[in-house]
């Protein structure tokens, strides 16, 4: 477990983000809960962590994409891939990260069938 923050540093509405390789964006929703998702936009370079958070959905600071944070699905275009996300654990006030055992995600602008091809922007 990655210790993050403690709860009292992290209020509802508001997102911390780890500097692990690679990211881990945390966000506390309105609601009361606390979700792990890599950091970055699956369709580019940006912080999630500089996203707006409504319900238990991120929108990307760039070009609007939003993700479900429960599951990392993508509900807004322009990304297609998913997040990874990780298991939250809260234990005496402070909020733990259990990095998810899945691999990250190819680079932002990779394609999933082209992780090895460097600079194939997604369409």
């Amino acid at each position: 477990m990655i210790p993050a923050c403690t709860l009292v540093a992290l209020p509802p509405g508001e997102a911390y983000r780890l500097d692990t390789d690679p990211p881990i964006a945390v966000f506390h929703t309105d609601d009361g809960e606390i979700y792990a998702v890599d950091d970055t936009c699956t369709h580019q370079d940006a912080s999630l962590a500089d996203g707006w958070l409504e319900g238990c959905q991120v929108e990307c600071p760039l070009h609007a994409s939003r993700f479900d944070l429960r599951t990392g699905k993508v509900d807004g275009p322009p990304a297609k891939l998913p997040l990874r996300t990780h298991r939250v654990v809260v234990e005496d006030g402070t909020v733990y990260v259990v990095p998810s055992k899945e691999p990250p995600g190819p680079p932002p602008g990779v394609r999933a069938g082209n992780a090895g091809t460097a600079g194939t922007e997604a369409p």
